[in-house]
């Protein structure tokens, strides 16, 4: 038996601060390419959306957003397994059970953020917004048909290539219902050089694309421009 057999994925819950949840985005955290080793709650990776996950929440919870946070089984995608999907699809069936009919929206860091491209086709996803994403050539991008995707890349990333996310934007914006990228300046792979901006924007996200508040800074002046300069805001 391998480690993803044997070990479940876990789905935390940060709730709505209404009597019931108008809206859910699911926050999905990175790995690596390969590695079958437990994901446990300590493992960087993870930790590094727990922040995230709670700006999102104290942004959205008045206005009715549950925030789940998604713990892998194991580290890595393992083409062809592709652990990580298997396990984001599980959390959207999860949710969509739960609760049925509410939209859900996706904010992934790295894999995570390939993870999220990549099961942004579920009925009930409403976008994705996707944090220095692991975007390969060949990436897929028919599953953002119709859905809100937001990009954002720090221009010093080393281990994830600004200019495959880039090249990624570029092949999905004609897929997208609406489509923006952002480069960040002065940071790297980690999220932590300014993580005021990465949540606000995961923030201004969840909250608008939810239909939650009405759409207001720096998401709808991006939207508003033409490609390519919505392939490449400066943040």
């Amino acid at each position: 038996m391998t480690a993803a057999e044997a070990v479940r994925p876990s789905l935390s819950t940060l709730p709505a601060g209404t009597p019931r949840p108008r809206a859910v985005a699911l926050v999905l955290h990175g790995g690596a390419e390969y590695g079958a080793d437990v994901v446990r709650p300590w493992r960087l990776a993870y930790l590094r959306m727990v922040p995230v996950a709670r700006a999102v929440h104290a942004a959205g919870a008045r206005h009715g957003l549950e925030v789940r946070l998604l713990r892998n089984r194991v580290r890595g995608w393992n083409e062809p397994d592709r652990h990580p999907v298997e396990d984001a699809r599980w959390a959207l069936d999860t949710i969509r059970a739960e609760r049925p009919g509410v939209p859900v929206v996706l904010i992934g860091h790295s894999m995570g953020g390939r993870v999220a491209l990549r099961v942004c086709d579920d009925e009930a996803v409403s976008g994705a917004c996707a944090f220095a994403p692991w975007t390969p050539d060949g990436e897929p991008v028919e599953p953002v048909a119709g859905r809100t995707v937001v990009i954002a890349h720090g221009v010093h990333d080393r281990v994830t290539n600004p200019g495959d996310s880039y090249r990624y934007a570029q092949r999905a914006d004609a897929h997208a219902a609406r489509l923006a990228r952002f480069d960040v300046v002065a940071e790297s792979h980690a999220l932590m050089r300014r993580p005021l901006v990465w949540n606000r924007l995961a923030c201004e996200f969840a909250v608008q694309t939810t239909g939650l508040v009405p759409a207001e800074g720096i998401l709808p002046r991006a939207f508003a421009h033409d490609a390519p300069s919505r392939w490449r805001r400066l943040l």
